[in-house]
């Protein structure tokens, strides 16, 4: 889970149990779970958030080179053509 292992678990439950009494740890528990629920869904929010952007960026700059190939598309034609045409002289 965290690099603990079940015998490192087993030890904090029962450190817990002592110091916080039966009666206070599920509530406690309860709220941990919770707040580790919404720290993991934070954490996937913003990683897929991070993902999306970069996929945008990667659009962005794809596009931009697509049209700069394609403005130097009319250029290269005509720098072909008048090679062609040096040529045929």
């Amino acid at each position: 889970m965290f690099g603990i292992g079940s015998t490192e678990l087993i030890v904090i439950l029962v450190v817990a149990l002592i110091v916080l009494g039966p009666k206070k740890l599920p509530g406690i528990a309860r709220s941990v779970g919770k707040a580790l629920g919404e720290f993991r869904r934070a954490a996937t929010d913003v990683k897929q958030t991070i993902e999306r952007e970069v996929e945008q960026v990667e659009v962005r700059e794809k596009k931009k080179s697509a049209e700069k190939a394609v403005s130097k598309e009319p250029e290269d034609v005509k720098q072909s053509a008048e090679q062609g045409k040096a040529g045929d002289e």
